[in-house]
């Protein structure tokens, strides 16, 4: 698994990248933000590979905001790797976050092959989607994240677990869970 690449841009386009690393050229995928802002041909990314049958890509993100939410997005069913960079060029992290909290489909529909139906998916599914602020802020949001996919493994839907979550206290993944069983067989 490729997590980052270092290196000398050889190509530039809005949406890939050529990087030259000690003789091995790779091309990496970019959103149009993410391009935008790479100003120096040294460039240091961080990056997801994803493995299909057909393909073997890197994804590359300057910022990690960027990245996490990548990784989040192209976890929703019926999105891939093109809708989620189209979504990471149309917006940034903390912007898409607000337009999670508010379940704004309308703003979500002006992302390139994203309808009613997809933004809607997309806004049930993320419900939980936090940009990272500070460490405190991010510990929690991975608790609620980690409670989450607990819970979902234990056959509850994610708009219940969402809207439950949002009410727990539990300082850890374990109380959590708890009380979120508690309020979910209410």
């Amino acid at each position: 698994m490729i997590v980052g690449i270092q290196g000398i841009i050889e190509k530039k386009e809005p949406t890939f990248l050529h990087i030259n690393t000690s003789g091995l050229i790779y091309e990496v995928f970019v959103s149009v933000n993410c391009s935008s802002s790479i100003v120096d041909n040294n460039v240091k990314l961080f990056t997801t590979q994803i493995i299909r049958e057909d393909a073997n890509n890197l994804y590359g993100f300057v910022d990690l905001n960027e990245k996490k939410l990548f990784d989040t997005v192209i976890k929703v069913n019926g999105v891939g790797p093109k809708v989620a960079l189209a979504i990471c060029s149309t917006f940034t992290p903390s912007s898409f976050a607000q337009i999670v909290s508010t379940s704004d489909v309308g703003t979500l529909k002006r992302v390139p092959g994203i309808g009613p139906k997809s933004a809607g998916i997309i806004l049930s599914s993320l419900s939980g989607f936090v940009v990272d602020g500070s460490k405190e802020e991010n510990n929690t949001g991975a608790k609620a994240s980690e409670a989450s996919l607990a819970l979902e493994s234990l056959g509850f839907k994610k708009e219940q677990i969402s809207r439950v979550l949002k009410d727990c206290t539990g300082s850890t993944i374990s109380e959590l869970v708890k009380e979120a069983l508690k309020r979910l067989q209410r």
